[in-house]
């Protein structure tokens, strides 16, 4: 048996870390005893007894950086090819596979694998290593498996000037390239940790990513979050302060009122990173730029594979997800709506149940709680009622929406989208009263205690407070661009505007982290319809709800006054600063107003500009779009389209987000086409829609649930607070206390 082991001298272990590490046991992270584990072993060394594999196609450098990573941390380097399987078969690699074939040459390798063994080293893997899963599962025992993910273009020149023209596995008939696909489902089911290698990257440079990529993967402790209410003085007094991505997908609203956010911020991209992932597909997109958002600690690599994989698999009904279309001149539309539901809300609401799932404790029952001016409701329904069957026994939802503040369309949508484990109630209000409801029973401790001791069942948010909510936008914001490059629109590194719908400034913030993270985006526009308290905070600086009434209009889901995610962005600006943040959220509750400083206000003008857009002029703009173009925007997309003609400068292309499908708003799309007779049914719209074979059709995924679920009954209550509450109760007494 071939085997290396680097001498470590044994530490002892304190009883009273023993004591911490017990401690830390109970809480709710994932896979608790195995963080206990790296924060104790990064403590005392980068690599210790576990090994640093390295693992890629043929070509991706990994003897060349595996040297350079051993010589870095002065321990032991193993190549497989050529210290273990020419050393074992006593001739070279290329010898063997000729000699017995590709099948028999995986089996050989995986038995040569299985009979090594090694400690403290930086090990190398052949290209065709993963492909035996006793083998990989071997070695990995007992180490880090670091995946050196190079572009198969760039490997298949690097190959070429190699004079390579054939590796382990293929055949007659099967391209290079084919080869080099087929392999990429072996490595991504076995790594820890992804580095990102570009085609003209220095393997010096390559060796540095991967060990910041293991300090990464053994220091959680350093991804914490912090409340936008915070100050940093408060939180350094606080021993037990330190909030987890998991903590923060759970608890949803920080216990002093404010919003979670990442203490060091997020992650950054180099070029060379971004354009690694110009031919990748959205999926891949998502998973590369996601897993450095979410440390593994909180949810492994092949854990969120399969969480993105569910999310935007079969319910998406376009194969590119998140397609950007050329509208007009500069103009590009990225439509948002292909999901299940027919709104960008389905990007984050596919996928945030089994983040949620996988985060929570068993012990608990969750209730989650969502508020809704439109979209929300139905996605966040749609999407927990997708969880498996042992998850929905433990997890149930109540969207509450205005009753009289939505479309026919939506509100039938959320009536049919109530499953076994998740319920509308309709409220005699706003949706501002339904989002303040909501952040007033978070905040109260008593209920929730109450809740807690008396059901067993805590309480969770899915509204865009809810960070997990933010991160799956960020990555179509981020993939847009990387489509307009792919599709030889813009080169990489030429700026683009977007703009964006946007009433509790969620969508248009994600915007803003994308460019935070490398994606060259020049102006933020934020567009409003009638309520367009935003635009003149943007203009102004005040934010001023004196006297300000909601005005119902066809784009529903931005009518809103108070901008949740703001306060993110408001902390962003003020360099973290949660008194002040504090300070203007206080004067807001209880005068109706706060004004920016002047600084501040310059300093939020760099990113953003702002307008606002009509009922009339909205109308218009569907009218004028569909005339030129045979293409039906909705009522939201209008309001960008209105907004982004009146600010862009033409000098850049200019990316206009279409968040929901023409669809859900019947009625008024058909008033913008002049379309005389408007049957009241929804179902009955829809079909006078369809027989007009409008681009793009008719969202299916909404027709199925009209005629399947369109006559259901819903809850509706007044808008008191101690109703609400009711609400709650009766529905964990019904669901959570049934023996299933």
């Amino acid at each position: 048996m071939f085997h290396v082991v680097q001498y470590q001298p044994l530490r002892l272990i304190t009883q009273t870390s023993l004591s911490s590490m017990c401690l830390k046991l109970m809480l709710s992270r994932p896979a608790a005893f195995a963080q206990i584990w790296k924060s104790w072993f990064s403590s005392h060394s980068l690599v210790g007894n576990k090994n640093i594999i390295l693992m890629g196609p043929p070509g991706a450098g990994k003897t060349t950086i595996g040297r350079i990573v051993g010589q870095k941390l002065d321990c032991p380097v193993i190549d497989i090819d050529d210290d273990v399987l020419e050393t074992t078969w006593n001739m070279s690699v290329s010898e063997k596979l000729q000699d017995v074939g590709n099948e028999q040459f995986l089996e050989e390798e995986g038995k040569a694998l299985l009979k090594f063994s090694a400690s403290g080293s930086v090990i190398s893997l052949t290209g065709s290593n993963p492909m035996h899963a006793a083998g990989m599962q071997h070695v990995k025992k007992n180490g880090i498996v670091v995946y050196l993910d190079v572009p198969t273009t760039v490997i298949m020149s690097r190959l070429k000037s190699m004079k390579v023209d054939r590796i382990v596995g293929q055949s007659p008939g099967i391209s290079l390239k084919d080869i080099l696909q087929f392999r990429k489902q072996f490595y991504k089911r076995w790594y820890d940790i992804r580095v990102l290698c570009g085609g003209d990257i220095a393997a010096e440079v390559v060796a540095e990513k991967v060990l910041d990529a293991v300090k990464r993967y053994q220091n959680s402790e350093l991804e914490t979050f912090t409340s936008t209410r915070s100050s940093r003085s408060g939180r350094s007094m606080e021993k037990d302060y330190h909030k987890y991505f998991s903590d923060v997908v759970t608890e949803g609203l920080a216990p002093d009122g404010g919003l979670f956010v990442p203490e060091r911020g997020l992650p950054k991209f180099t070029a060379g990173e971004w354009q690694s992932l110009i031919e990748a597909t959205y999926i891949e997109r998502a998973q590369v730029i996601l897993e450095r958002c979410i440390h593994p600690s909180d949810i492994p690599a092949s854990k969120l594979a399969e969480i993105i994989g569910t999310a935007y698999g079969e319910n998406f009904t376009c194969s590119k997800i998140a397609p950007v279309r050329h509208l007009a001149g500069n103009q590009f539309l990225l439509e948002l709506f292909h999901g299940p539901t027919a709104s960008f809300k389905d990007f984050a609401l596919q996928m945030v149940p089994h983040i949620f799932a996988y985060c929570i404790p068993r012990s608990c029952n969750y209730l989650v709680l969502v508020a809704t001016s439109g979209d929300t409701g139905s996605a966040v329904l749609d999407g927990f009622s997708r969880l498996h069957d042992t998850d929905k026994q433990r997890i149930a939802v109540m969207n509450f929406f205005p009753e009289d503040g939505v479309s026919p369309i939506q509100k039938s949508q959320m009536i049919g989208c109530q499953k076994e484990n998740a319920w509308s109630v309709g409220v005699k209000s706003d949706f501002d009263f339904c989002q303040t409801a909501i952040k007033q029973i978070f905040t109260n401790s008593d209920y929730t205690g109450f809740l807690t001791v008396e059901y067993g069942t805590a309480l969770a948010a899915a509204n865009s407070i809810n960070w997990a909510r933010l991160l799956p936008q960020v990555v179509y914001h981020a993939s847009a661009y990387l489509d307009l490059v792919h599709q030889d629109i813009i080169p990489f590194g030429s700026p683009v505007d977007v703009c964006i719908p946007t009433g509790n400034f969620g969508n248009i913030l994600a915007a803003l982290y994308a460019k935070m993270m490398g994606i060259p985006i020049r102006k933020c526009i934020c567009a409003s319809n009638e309520n367009n308290v935003l635009t003149d905070f943007i203009r102004t600086g005040v934010y001023d709800l004196r006297g300000r009434k909601l005005i119902p209009t066809f784009s529903p889901a931005v009518d809103i006054l108070k901008s949740s995610n703001l306060e993110r962005y408001l902390h962003l600006i003020t360099n973290e600063d949660g008194q002040l943040v504090t300070q203007l959220y206080n004067q807001l509750e209880n005068q109706g107003h706060f004004q920016l400083q002047k600084d501040l206000l310059e300093k939020l003008q760099q990113d953003l500009v702002a307008g606002w857009c009509s009922e009339e002029d909205c109308l218009a703009a569907i009218h004028s779009v569909y005339s030129t173009t045979g293409y039906i925007l909705d009522t939201h997309t209008a309001v960008a389209k209105v907004v982004a003609d009146r600010l862009q400068d033409r000098t850049c292309p200019i990316i206009i987000s279409s968040t929901a499908h023409y669809s859900k708003f019947a009625p008024a799309i058909l008033r913008a086409l002049r379309i005389a007779e408007i049957n009241q049914n929804p179902l009955s719209q829809l079909h006078l829609l369809s027989s007009y074979s409008p681009l793009p059709p008719v969202h299916w995924g909404l027709l199925e649930t009209l005629k399947k679920k369109g006559n259901e009954d819903h809850q509706v209550c007044a808008a008191d607070m101690s109703m609400l509450m009711s609400h709650i109760e009766t529905l964990i007494q019904n669901h959570f206390m049934k023996v299933f």
